[in-house]
């Protein structure tokens, strides 16, 4: 059973949960041209993180968007105009984060989506607050997925692994999802940690697959080696910005699978990485940036600068409004992050949602 909400963007914050109660759920799609084979598209988007899905069943076309890249950029809308997209049976945005949602409420303009999953967490970023606004006005399904549920969509089925409730913590309580398509299997977990990675095991979910997108950009806060067991992949692809600020991929997490002899692929590196699979096989793809300088472009718009950014510019960072961007461009320089804790109202826990966040920079 599908639920529709129709969100109230003046009582927005008022939202806490819409799950449903029923599993083996189908979204249901328009009839289009047939394509035999799925195509999983891992949109080189910088230092951000966009999943593109098309596959087909008789003769209708399926397509699915997990993640839609960072705020400040338009790479997930100019792909999917690139591949002709003119529908989505589903756009998922894992957690708030801008660099996840970023170019979310863009998509639901340009293209027609039929339903939006969000984790129930919320967020004061004015682009957290430009999503809901998109799903109110062009009137989108939306629905809150989790743990336990299973849906179907065409021949892809899609279990849920995470979250089994929310309680703001955004990044940790990202959608997890095994998603199976015949006999080849993907894992997506958004910015999930190794603790919440270690729930979905003892949850018992049979998490084994042969694609495993690395968590949070392939950060050490993910990908702990008893997932990587437990998943057990023939392949490993995260998304990253070249010689990206964060150190993202960690080096102990590259170990952990090159150690294991999976094969790793990253958008930093490879571009653009497709997987072609006819539910049996499956081939990898990569597109391989033709400059260094496009990539450098990505990665510097994937962060705000707080000791540039405009007022409008800040106020994309999570707990800034109107007035704690005047207040923070009054107080520059800043050589710490840690020092918007001058700014009134930002306290300890504020602190560390921003920099959970990972939006705000120095640098970029």
């Amino acid at each position: 059973m599908r639920q529709t909400i129709i969100i109230i963007i003046g009582i927005c914050f008022l939202l806490t949960g819409c799950t449903g109660d029923t599993t083996n759920q189908s979204i249901k799609p328009r009839s289009l041209e047939n394509n035999s084979n799925l195509q999983a598209h891992f949109i080189n988007v910088g230092q951000a993180d966009s999943t593109l899905l098309q596959f087909s069943d008789s003769e209708k076309e399926y397509n699915i968007l997990i993640d839609a890249g960072d705020f400040n950029s338009n790479e997930v809308i100019e792909y999917l105009q690139e591949q002709n997209i003119q529908h989505l049976d589903l756009a998922i945005g894992t957690h708030p984060d801008a660099d996840h949602i970023g170019q979310l409420d863009k998509v639901i303009e340009f293209v027609d989506v039929y339903e939006v999953w969000l984790s129930g967490n919320l967020s004061t970023s004015k682009v957290f607050q430009r999503v809901l606004e998109a799903i109110d006005h062009y009137e989108v399904d939306y629905y809150e997925p989790r743990a336990g549920e299973e849906f179907e969509i065409g021949p892809l089925r899609i279990e849920v692994l995470y979250p089994e409730k929310i309680t703001g913590n955004t990044n940790e309580e990202s959608i997890s999802m095994k998603l199976s398509y015949d006999e080849i299997n993907f894992i997506f977990t958004g910015d999930a940690s190794k603790s919440n990675e270690m729930e979905m095991i003892q949850a018992g979910f049979d998490l084994n697959a042969e694609i495993l997108h690395l968590g949070h950009h392939g950060s050490a806060t993910s990908t702990s080696e008893d997932f990587l067991n437990h998943v057990n992949p023939e392949v490993a692809i995260y998304s990253a910005g070249k010689d990206n600020s964060y150190g993202h991929p960690d080096k102990e997490v590259i170990s952990a699978v090159k150690n294991r002899d999976i094969s790793l692929y990253g958008t930093d590196v490879d571009g653009t990485i497709i997987i072609h699979t006819n539910g049996n096989t499956f081939e990898v793809e990569t597109m391989p940036s033709d400059t260094d300088s496009e990539t450098q472009v990505e990665e510097a718009s994937s962060c705000i600068n707080i000791n540039r950014a405009s007022v409008d510019e800040l106020q994309n960072i999570i707990h800034i409004g109107k007035d704690r961007a005047k207040q923070l461009i009054e107080q520059r320089p800043y050589v710490s992050l840690n020092d918007l804790e001058k700014i009134n109202g930002i306290g300890e826990a504020r602190m560390a949602d921003i920099l959970d966040e990972g939006l705000a920079c120095l640098g970029g």
